[in-house]
């Protein structure tokens, strides 16, 4: 058992205790975040004079063995250590001799284990947000190509009025730029170093923390040790960010699940991000947004699991902490998974655009543009709307939809309507009318497009074309 702490102890700990304690198994996660705060660490020590040249260069150079041999497969990670710490310092010293004892000076693990985790986090937000983008570039194209395909808009799951398919995705693509600017927030307040502070009162080295942050591509070092050592609030800021993404794209699977379906048929999913029956040869399932929408719990459980550990822990650290790991880990990599295979579920799925433009028609989503046709002849509003709706009891009972009425039949039930109502409620001056900011006429949404083309430029992940 590689231990940093065996000189105060007598007795060999039990190992069922050690197994306990110990977290080698998930933190070996953070093991090149370990190394190159390492490396970052004695380079400063060599800059205030505390290690000689030689023995920084023997470190360093020892470091990036260790990190060689590890991503080589020519050095295992086991349990045979308590941490990913006591891995690298156990290795260094058994490579390059004395010198290596010295890495641990002017730090604690406590400090250690705070500085891998915003790391690695950091490092994660990063790749997650670049995920976000692929995802948003897919929905852009979509918009592009669909200002023209006409779909029924729903309030409670019920046919309401008509929009466009880019409509639609342009609702996505809003909640998606919330959510990457929600990571941009949480990048901001926790890029501080907290190295350098210790256990948890800092230490009597003269260290320089604005140096080592400044290796580390950190704004600043953290202002108080002890907040530096028992600060966790980045890991539930990203944990919430996260949860949010995870609804988000369990909504947006919960529609692809319904237009999927026998009965709607407003798109079919490539076989890729498809699977079969096992018994029932006509099935197409949509297992890829299903398990997303599944797997957004496991997400939800891991933020409530933080916030619980940290409720009740008094300054400075406590080893309720090292259980941020595993759940943030797991969180990470389903989140990941979700956004790059819901990406490319989005990205490769046909729409039938035959199929949405019948839906809209046979679900009335024309009925407020026939009660605004009315108002707009002089009819008060409150008798329009009970005209209209006769109109659509007639319909229903007959088994038609408000286009498919003759003038006659429009002027049985109110002699206001003439021929020009047909041009009135047609998808086209439905949707084509509506062109404030937000709405899905075709002027609105090439302007939102355009918005979204420059935030996509600005962020990196759109070409001049």
């Amino acid at each position: 058992m590689a231990q940093l702490w065996g000189g105060r102890f007598t007795k060999e700990t039990d190992q069922l205790v050690y197994n306990f304690n110990a977290s080698i198994s998930f933190d070996q996660k953070f093991f090149h975040q370990d190394v190159r705060g390492s490396i970052a660490h004695v380079t400063m020590l060599e800059a205030v004079h505390i290690l000689t040249q030689e023995e920084r260069d023997a470190i360093i150079q020892g470091l990036n063995e260790i990190v060689a041999d590890v991503d080589a497969g020519k050095l295992e990670i086991t349990d045979e250590y308590e941490d990913i710490h006591s891995f690298v310092e156990a290795n260094l010293i058994a490579r390059i001799g004395e010198p290596g004892k010295k890495l641990h000076t002017g730090r604690s693990r406590n400090d250690q284990v705070a500085l891998d985790m915003k790391l690695y986090v950091r490092d994660e937000l990063t790749a997650v947000k670049e995920l976000l983008l692929s995802l948003m570039q897919v929905l852009h194209r979509l918009m592009k190509e669909n200002v023209d395909t006409y779909m029924p808009g729903f309030t409670h799951l019920q046919k309401a009025q008509p929009i466009t398919f880019a409509h639609h995705m342009g609702a996505y693509m809003e909640m998606f730029k919330r959510d990457y600017e929600r990571l941009s927030d949480v990048y901001e307040r926790m890029n501080y170093c907290p190295i350098g502070s210790g256990a948890l009162a800092g230490t009597t080295y003269p260290l320089n923390r604005e140096m080592t942050a400044t290796l580390l591509d950190f704004y600043g070092p953290t202002l108080n040790s002890m907040d530096s050592v028992a600060d966790r609030d980045y890991i539930i800021e990203m944990l919430s960010a996260f949860s949010t993404i995870m609804m988000h794209l369990s909504r947006f699977s919960e529609e692809i699940i319904i237009w999927n379906s026998n009965e709607y048929q407003f798109i079919e999913l490539d076989d890729a991000y498809s699977t079969g029956s096992s018994i029932m040869p006509q099935k197409k399932n949509p297992d890829i947004a299903e398990l997303v929408r599944g797997k957004t719990g496991r997400v939800y459980a891991a933020l409530n699991a933080i916030l619980t550990t940290m409720k009740g822990i008094p300054l400075a650290y406590n080893k309720d902490m090292q259980e941020d790991k595993e759940l943030t880990f797991d969180a990470i990599d389903t989140v990941k998974g979700c956004l790059a295979l819901f990406t490319g579920m989005l990205n490769t799925m046909t729409l039938r655009k035959d199929r949405m433009e019948e839906s809209a028609k046979k679900g009335f989503t024309n009925a407020t543009d026939a009660a605004d046709y009315l108002v707009n002849h002089g009819v008060p509003f409150r008798d329009a709307h009970g005209i209209v709706g006769q109109l659509v009891l007639y319909c229903i009972d007959k088994g038609i939809s408000l286009d498919d009425l003759t003038l006659e039949e429009f002027q049985a039930i109110s002699p206001v309507f003439q021929e020009d109502i047909f041009e009135a409620i047609s998808l086209e001056t439905c949707v084509g009318k509506r062109n404030t900011i937000g709405a899905p006429g075709p002027e609105a949404m090439k302007l939102i497009i355009a918005k979204n083309e420059s935030y996509l430029m600005e962020k990196g992940s759109v070409s001049h074309e």
